[in-house]
């Protein structure tokens, strides 16, 4: 059912709730994982600039797969550059290049009326995934 399982990490603590039940996901159907990190970045003056988290990107990926391995879970994991905006349409991107059959992500758990309003990424990925999105609160 789940044979191939992609995880957006973006580093938030919200976010790593993921972890553990992608793991689970992925010892029950035997699945491989991609964990995937999009990073938003803006042009400012011939530079770009990196709106992501505080912590670099390709050692919070490593960090992930890190965990997934020690699990028995293989696990492999990338980062994308975006920019501003573009991170649910990279996510859904990479589960089809993947041929992911879903996609395991966290929400911020926004209120109904906010989320609507403002269109978060989780909600993006739900409408447009061509795969099962499960969303960890």
């Amino acid at each position: 059912m789940f044979e191939r399982i992609l995880v957006a990490a973006d580093g938030s603590a919200q976010g790593s709730k993921t972890v553990p039940a992608a793991i689970d996901l992925a010892r029950r159907y035997g699945a491989t994982v991609t964990v995937l990190h999009v990073r938003e970045f803006e042009k400012y003056e011939g530079s770009e600039v990196d709106l992501g988290p505080p912590q670099e990107a390709q050692p919070l990926v490593d960090e992930v797969v890190a965990r997934f391995r020690e699990a028995g879970v293989e696990a492999e994991g990338e980062v994308r550059k975006v920019t501003p905006g573009r991170t649910p349409d990279e996510i859904v991107k990479a589960a089809e290049e993947a041929d992911a059959t879903l996609i395991v992500m966290g929400t911020r758990g926004m209120s109904e009326l906010k989320s609507l309003v403002l269109g978060g990424v989780a909600n993006k990925v739900v409408s447009h995934a061509h795969c099962p999105v499960l969303l960890v609160r």
